[in-house]
């Protein structure tokens, strides 16, 4: 998928990919081996998503909405429960017990950030946020996804400073493990 264009475009984006690789997921056989590669991919992707959200729109939806710090404590609250369902997954295999019951959990977690976003925060952000503002900010998501951790970090801080100090380091060591064990191959 095509990325680019403005924060919510770039979001937006991620959000399909997302879909899909749930989609992908659910058709793979259960038990098998490319579903915990699929999940693999996934939890990535949602890791390199969040973190971007959390160094660069959360601290813009505070500064620039109204009501601005509860919306972005409510994202943050959200991003919490995703990441540690995906602590919870990313040792697991496919046939272990809890496997399918965590990626429903999962997916449900997701699928109603993914419509609060779309739905509320995104609209308030095209209504509140300079045009200019949101172009930044979407050149500022899809850098620091390219630097992001690739592994849930539950309990990591999710606010400036202390994340954007912490995110390239741990995204360094991340992709430096992945490389080594061919996570993304």
């Amino acid at each position: 998928m095509a990325h680019g264009g403005d924060v919510i475009a770039e979001l937006t984006t991620d959000h399909r990919e997302v879909d899909l690789l749930f989609d992908q997921i659910d058709a793979a056989p259960p038990g098998r081996v490319e579903r915990k590669k699929l999940l693999d991919a996934l939890i990535v992707e949602l890791v390199r998503h969040s973190v971007a959200e959390e160094l660069h729109l959360y601290p813009a939806v505070r500064e620039h909405l109204e009501e601005g710090d509860a919306l972005a404590d409510k994202e943050l609250a959200d991003h919490a429960r995703v990441e540690q369902l995906l602590k919870d997954l990313e040792g697991r295999d496919a046939s272990d017990e809890n496997f399918e019951r965590l990626v429903r959990e999962l997916r449900t977690e997701v699928t109603a950030h993914v419509q609060d976003e779309e739905d509320h925060l995104f609209a308030q952000l095209r209504d509140g946020v300079h045009p200019y503002v949101l172009e930044r900010l979407g050149g500022k998501v899809r850098d620091a996804k390219k630097t992001a951790p690739t592994r849930p970090l539950p309990g990591t801080p999710s606010t400036p400073p202390a994340n954007k100090l912490l995110a390239p380091g741990v995204g360094l060591v991340d992709r430096a493990r992945d490389y080594v064990t061919g996570r993304r191959q």
